[in-house]
């Protein structure tokens, strides 16, 4: 059984509650992170916990964020479950007040902060080895995607409607181009090897693994193009791939039933997938 962090305590799973009036339960008001472990470090620490100080703040949630007490708690979590390769989720809502209410509760609401690991095999990923299979839906989803928030009704709406259809994971559509994936930026590869993904905005989520995986592709002096494209557009590229802290660089080679390149993983998203994780890996705390 895992031992979680609820408020300051560590405790079994199935002893950690929060308060029915808690309001990530009653209103989605809560931003979360997840942060990968490696050889039971954590990647990209620091650039969590960027994020997550900038989604507080978006929010308006009064936290304030102390990255060395934050880090000590990841790394106590890490120890007791004994985990070598994974996640730690990391989620701290506005807090649970009297009653409910659609009016912020008073500043002397405490936030609810709770974090707990998955033990999850990260490298080894059947999935990036064959490739993903994507489907795509209108992008309904409220209009501020760069805030790491709780709300994931509709991503988990899709995801279940492309599994339905045999596909792997969705790309989302909005204004006739595409977004991002349901968890997970998007790009695609073009025949003259630029890499293109969307630019930032309030229409994506502004990904810790994009961040580094546009760094490694400028050390390998790849051309990138940050600029919005279309599924007919990604359905003729020579590749496709999606980012994310859970599936790192993950290969796409079918689009709304097109084979993109020859059906199988590309060398660009391979290579970047080998660069990203060996420079991670080393730099890990």
């Amino acid at each position: 059984m895992r031992t979680v962090y609820v408020n300051g305590q560590y405790v079994p799973e199935n002893e950690a509650s929060v308060s029915i009036f808690d309001r990530a339960f009653l209103f989605a008001d809560a931003v979360y992170e997840v942060t990968s472990v490696l050889d039971g470090k954590l990647i990209d620490f620091h650039g969590h916990i960027t994020r997550l100080e900038r989604s507080l703040s978006e929010l308006g949630i009064n936290f304030k964020v102390d990255a060395d007490a934050l880090l000590a708690i990841h790394r106590e979590l890490i120890s007791k479950n004994n985990v070598t390769e994974g996640l730690v989720y990391l989620q701290i809502s506005r807090g649970a007040a009297s009653d409910r209410d659609f009016m912020f509760p008073a500043a002397d609401v405490a936030p609810t902060v709770v974090l707990f690991t998955q033990s999850k095999s990260l490298i080894k990923s059947a999935l990036a080895e064959r490739g993903q299979k994507i489907v795509s839906f209108a992008d309904l989803r409220w209009r501020r995607c760069d805030i790491k928030t709780v709300q994931l009704l509709y991503p988990s709406i899709v995801k279940n409607e492309a599994a339905k259809k045999g596909a792997d994971d969705a790309w989302l559509v909005l204004d006739g181009k595409v977004t991002e994936g349901s968890s997970n930026n998007s790009y695609i590869v073009t025949r003259d090897g630029t890499i293109v993904t969307r630019e930032l905005s309030h229409d994506i989520l502004h990904g810790i693994t994009r961040k580094a995986v546009l760094k490694c592709a400028a050390e390998l002096d790849l051309k990138v193009e940050e600029r919005a494209f279309t599924i007919a557009e990604a359905q003729t590229a020579q590749e496709a791939f999606t980012t994310s802290a859970s599936a790192f660089v993950c290969p796409v080679v079918e689009i709304d039933g097109a084979v993109i390149g020859d059906g199988t993983p590309g060398p660009i998203a391979k290579r970047l997938r080998e660069i990203y994780i060996d420079a991670n890996r080393a730099a890990a705390i």
